[in-house]
């Protein structure tokens, strides 16, 4: 079995990072104190007790409170930065950052701002980290086809250097995947792969649904799928990729323990 130190010095990549739900505490206490209010703690140890998450519903809480941090470009760049100076320690070279363009939008940051934010946010992460970014534009699902009309228009007009793939993520439970087809459909036709969460929480029909109806390349979480042995034929049939991300699940309790945890048999 490799040790430790063997693992930390593996050059790594890292496909499954959003922009502000994986920002670090480090990243968040910046950001809280250049906008100082009720919301998110200023102080570090409050914070990181902050980021003690009860259950899924509350980690969408507390995403939503640091989101509303966000109102300039300069915000951005530092969660870029931030994104890759955290992945850095672990010694990563590439990530792909998920990008929820249309709360920034409604924030009131432009979409060319925004454009020009996450390449200056990509450049600094090369210059000074040595880590390549690349950005995933999801549609956030509970927001609908406003979401994701806005998400696809800024794909079209403002995509920046970098961008990959247009996501589905946010809520799962009663979100049908394949209202968004369109929306993925077209996405692909601009020359964007599609990156689709599912299965984090709901059962593995999100996850047929997302291979179905958006022709997902690869799946967000898609732990579930471990209860449907015909899925998991499929998933291996068809080279489909699933970013399994163990200590979000546990952060977020959408598995009690590593024990317990879907993928542990």
């Amino acid at each position: 079995m490799p040790d430790a130190a063997f693992i930390a010095a593996l050059p790594k990549t890292e496909l499954h990072l959003h922009l502000v739900g994986s920002a670090s505490v480090d990243t968040v206490l910046e950001l809280a104190r250049r906008r100082p209010q009720d919301e998110v703690p200023t102080d570090r140890g409050e914070l990181e007790r902050f980021y003690e998450f009860r259950d899924f519903a509350h980690f969408v809480e507390v995403y939503r409170a640091v989101d509303r941090l966000l109102r300039g470009p300069e915000d951005i760049v530092t969660l870029v930065a931030g994104a890759a100076r955290d992945a850095a320690a672990a010694n990563a070279r590439w990530v792909e950052l998920t990008v929820t363009a249309t709360t920034h939008l409604w924030a009131g940051i432009g979409a060319t701002e925004l454009a020009e934010a996450l390449e200056a946010g990509r450049e600094r992460a090369r210059a000074d980290h040595g880590v390549g970014v690349g950005f995933i534009f999801d549609i956030d699902g509970e927001f609908g086809a406003r979401a994701a009309d806005n998400t696809l228009v800024f794909l079209r007009d403002h995509a920046p250097e970098g961008s990959l793939a247009i996501g589905l993520a946010g809520r799962e439970l009663g979100v049908d995947r394949a209202q968004f087809a369109e929306h993925v459909a077209a996405a692909r036709a601009l020359g964007y792969r599609a990156a689709i969460h599912a299965g984090e929480y709901t059962g593995p029909e999100s996850i047929a649904a997302a291979l179905d109806a958006l022709r997902a390349d690869r799946i967000g979480h898609g732990i579930r799928a471990v209860e449907d042995r015909a899925l998991l034929a499929r998933l291996v049939r068809e080279q489909l990729p699933l970013e399994v991300c163990v200590t979000s699940n546990l952060r977020t309790r959408s598995a009690p323990s590593l024990e317990e945890h879907p993928c542990a048999s």
